[in-house]
């Protein structure tokens, strides 16, 4: 028994696709299309990972956001650059001829923006005169922002060393630098903010590239 027990491992190694080491380089296309279609918004990222075993990968993304609100009551806007950085695990075990990763991973994200606001309401308790709009910008340069967030994805090969990957991300609020008297509505890399909570969420869809290094 123990040796057909030796042999079906065997086997199966045998059956298992070989692992191709080296780094992957790619382009979120969900923030350029985005920014095609939303005028208020722009975006772009560039993302990378490299696997240093047969399931650990190291990870980051470098990108830019700018994104404008415009409300009845409040006009503003926020640009600056993130990065993140982290690792994944491929859950997947692939058979011969499949490089497909299935990855669950934790990324830190840190965030350098500026915020800007366009125009605003003055609230006063006194009813008898309209509300002031005023139309005087401030500005608000050199602030930061930090996160960690969890993330859940697929990549597929769809040609020799082609990737496309859809993942999914939940996001926690670390740290948080705000205008005075004025919350940040808009974190780059982070996203929209709630004053109800410190999560945040967000996806990405990408296209990529593996620079094959080595294979075992």
């Amino acid at each position: 028994m123990a040796q057909e027990s030796d042999a079906s491992n065997k086997k199966a190694d045998t059956l298992q696709a070989p692992i191709k080491y080296g780094l992957r380089v790619g382009l979120d296309v969900a923030k350029p299309i985005r920014t095609l279609l939303d005028e208020d918004y722009s975006g772009f990222e560039l993302i990378a990972d490299f696997n240093i075993s047969k399931r650990l990968y190291v990870a980051a993304e470098l990108g830019s956001e700018e994104k404008d609100y415009f409300e009845p009551n409040l006009n503003a806007r926020t640009k600056g650059s993130y990065l993140k950085v982290g690792g994944d695990f491929n859950a997947n075990r692939n058979w011969i001829g499949l490089n497909n990763i299935i990855n669950i991973g934790l990324r830190y994200g840190i965030s350098a923006f500026d915020q800007e606001l366009l125009a605003y309401n003055i609230y006063s308790t006194d009813q008898t005169f309209n509300p002031t709009f005023r139309t005087d910008a401030l500005e608000f340069n050199g602030l930061t922002a930090s996160w960690v967030e969890l993330i859940v994805g697929l990549k597929t090969e769809v040609l020799k060393n082609l990737y496309l990957s859809l993942n999914f991300q939940i996001k926690h609020m670390v740290s948080e630098e705000t205008p005075e008297n004025f919350g940040n509505l808009f974190i780059p890399g982070f996203g929209k903010t709630n004053d109800y909570s410190e999560f945040g969420a967000g996806y990405s869809y990408s296209i990529s590239y593996l620079i094959p290094l080595f294979t075992k």
